[in-house]
């Protein structure tokens, strides 16, 4: 048996799979990392692991959270896209905060984050906290007003994530952490230029017909049926609607790592479907979310350091 296995009864593991011991190396294809590489001496240190849809925006927040935690590449260093080999995600390590982006929909959140929770085991990080740092579209929110997801359901508003795997549905309950939720509220300044709520977040499949959009190619609804949706998620406590939580919420809980999702709020779906804010103002909308989580690392790391 391999140093690195782990037996599917041991609880306190990030991944709970026997077939891992088969592996003489195992590839995270991926990200371009592999088990032949010190995974434990590269990423070790790792307590903040951070995702978001874009390569520029988790670069971006790569850089802004450098400077809010102090970190300095050594002279002649720059920071680097560890995962650009590959030519999927892209990924930034600055210290102990790992940006990487996970592209849109379910299944890349889905593959992304398997991967990044066996190269966690496999670096024995401890303890190591996820968040999502995303766009959205509100229900009775203006565009601009960041949204923590209390909870996150799929599009039948099931409060799960569900694959067919071998032919057959396999269901993991999607939830996120609530402890963490409650620490995140609690670093909103008065003095912040931009709301804060909380509520569910529906993930749906799709961007249009899968979000009651009326403006794709196919649309089989009318206008009162689509309000009458949204009506009926606002009167559920839904708030908002993105793609990637239920997959982000159900793997990182099955991995037993607490986890969070942050968004910004591009549109208030009760007032149209398109996104025609200007690129200026949407760049800085993004940037909210990065705000409050790295406030939230900056404030556990100086705790730790006490």
């Amino acid at each position: 048996m391999c140093s690195r296995c782990v037996c599917s009864s041991q609880d306190d593991s990030f991944v709970k799979n026997p077939h891992l011991c088969d592996l003489k190396e195992d590839h995270l294809y991926h990200l371009s990392l592999n088990t032949n590489m010190d995974l434990e001496e590269m990423f070790s240190d790792v307590k903040f692991v951070c995702t978001g849809g874009t390569a520029n925006r988790m670069r971006s927040f790569a850089e802004y959270v450098a400077q809010e935690i102090g970190h300095q590449f050594p002279t002649g260093v720059q920071m680097k896209n560890i995962s650009a080999p590959a030519d999927r995600y892209s990924m930034y390590k600055v210290g102990p905060v790992l940006s990487v982006s996970h592209g849109m929909g379910n299944p890349s959140m889905g593959i992304l984050t398997n991967e990044l929770i066996k190269l966690m085991y496999y670096a024995k990080c401890k303890d190591p906290i996820f968040f999502r740092i995303g766009t959205c579209g509100s229900i009775g929110h203006e565009g601009g007003t960041v949204i923590i997801s209390d909870d996150c359901c799929d599009g039948f508003l099931k409060t799960s994530y569900t694959i067919p795997v071998l032919g057959k549905p396999f269901e993991r309950r999607a939830q996120l952490d609530q402890g963490l939720i409650i620490e995140l509220k609690d670093l909103i300044d008065k003095n912040d230029n931009f709301k804060v709520v909380s509520g569910t977040t529906m993930c749906a499949e799709d961007f249009y017909e899968g979000q009651g959009r009326l403006d794709g190619p196919f649309c089989k609804f009318s206008e009162e049926d689509k309000m009458q949706f949204l009506y009926r998620l606002s009167g559920k406590g839904i708030i908002n609607m993105e793609m990637e939580s239920t997959a982000f919420a159900a793997l990182t809980k099955a991995a037993g790592i607490k986890a969070s999702v942050v968004c910004v709020s591009l549109i208030n779906r009760l007032k149209g479907d398109q996104v025609t804010t200007p690129k200026n103002v949407l760049d800085e909308w993004q940037k909210r979310p990065q705000v409050l989580v790295a406030r939230y690392i900056k404030k556990n790391l100086c705790c730790s350091c006490k």
